[in-house]
């Protein structure tokens, strides 16, 4: 039995899968405090963790003190099971450990995930109205669930119960949009709150720039190099010899260095020892690892970038945010399944800028995305966080209620 987790206990809560180390969900947090900064914001997610030494928050779970106003602060929540996200909140052995005693039984997992998450939802980084003060108000900001057509139908069920009782909702591809309409629910479009990362955080990471691992980088690649980052799922032969092959192409066509990084250090994230093979395999001096797994200092490594190239959707946001070329990569397990990336680029970006593509097109499209015109990538990205703004808009003052 385990021992009881406080849980958070304010007005306004801020939730969301910022309880395990994730790019884009470490950094949504900041970006509400700072756009909305006359509010004080309790930190909830599934779990009790700090996760202040790796730039993000103390967070407490979710649990019976009942907020008067319960913000989802973005991200693929709508489609996260139970499962997937009781794994992702373990450490590398535990997840090994479940993983190997429920993967096969899902009955069994389903009941695991509830006992150690705490929580009976099915979506449980989805709360409904049962989560709030009577009265209260509850937000869905920009969410993603492109996944949706494979989820069961009980899931979905609770999904849609829970945003129809929302006061505000929006997502974040047309994916998702178009999925939720044929359930009956009307859902507009928002961009990723991340577009907004250097209109709220630039002068904080401009100093992360000229500090440390990123200024060293900049001295060893004075050409520039472009941010690499690719998750666990790229882990096989053929793809390996690939990435190889086309990134060796990228440097000998470029001149442009490689800096790999880690986007997530959660399970069923990214894997140094991937980076380790491929630094091994790679032209010698052309290819750097980035120890940090701090936000901030993974935004600086982004920012001073000539572009990135990746499987991490945030990393491409934040790509998109400072006007720089972007290429998002498709795992080679993915077959008809949609990517978030993907989605997100097919609604927000502009046809020049390459979408996703397969570990044997990262030539071509690393060409493609440094040749964008520089005025289309820093317009496609004003544009942006004017759409983000408009859409936050509509939702703020419903918590002065």
């Amino acid at each position: 039995m385990k021992n009881p987790q406080p849980s958070v206990s304010a007005p306004s809560v801020l939730f969301g899968a910022f309880d395990r180390h994730n790019f884009g969900d470490l950094l949504f947090p900041h970006l509400m405090t700072a756009l909305l900064p006359e509010r004080a914001f309790a930190f909830a997610g599934l779990v009790e963790r700090d996760l202040r030494a790796f730039g993000g928050h103390r967070v407490r779970p979710l649990g019976a003190e009942r907020p008067l106003q319960l913000i989802h602060v973005g991200g693929e929540l709508l489609a996260c099971t139970a499962w997937q996200a009781a794994v992702m909140l373990l450490d590398p052995a535990g997840a090994a450990a479940a993983i190997a005693r429920y993967d096969a039984d899902p009955v069994a997992a389903a009941a695991w995930a509830a006992r150690q998450l705490g929580t009976s939802r099915l979506a449980p980084y989805v709360a409904g109205r049962e989560a709030l003060a009577p009265g209260g108000t509850l937000i869905f900001n920009a969410v993603g669930g492109v996944d949706w057509p494979h989820l069961s139908l009980a899931h979905r069920e609770a999904v849609k119960t829970a945003l129809r009782q929302a006061d505000w909702a929006s997502v974040r591809d047309h994916l998702t949009q178009a999925a939720l309409r044929a359930e009956g629910l009307d859902v507009p479009l928002c961009p990723d709150p991340a577009v907004m990362v250097a209109a709220c955080f630039g002068e904080r990471i401009a100093v992360r720039q000229h500090h440390g691992e990123v200024q060293a980088l900049r001295t060893d690649f004075p050409q520039g190099y472009l941010a690499l980052q690719f998750s666990a799922d790229f882990d096989d032969d053929a793809t390996l010899d690939a990435l190889v092959r086309e990134l060796s192409r990228v440097v000998a066509a470029t001149g442009l260095g490689l800096v790999c990084y880690r986007a997530g250090a959660a399970p069923w994230h990214d894997d140094a020892r991937l980076y380790d093979i491929l630094q091994q395999r790679l032209p010698p001096g052309t290819t750097r690892l980035f120890e940090s797994l701090n936000l901030w200092d993974i935004c600086a490594l982004i920012a001073a970038s000539r572009g990135a190239v990746g499987s991490s959707l945030h990393g491409r946001i934040v790509a998109l945010a400072y006007g720089l070329p972007r290429v998002s990569l498709i795992p080679p397990q993915q077959g008809g399944r949609p990517l978030k990336a993907t989605a997100f680029a097919e609604t927000w970006e502009p046809d020049s800028v390459p979408r996703g593509v397969t570990v044997d097109e990262i030539e071509r499209a690393v060409k493609q995305a440094l040749a964008a015109p520089t005025g289309v990538l820093q317009d496609n990205a004003a544009s942006l966080r004017a759409g983000y703004l408009q859409s936050q808009a509509q939702w703020t003052g419903l918590l002065e209620r």
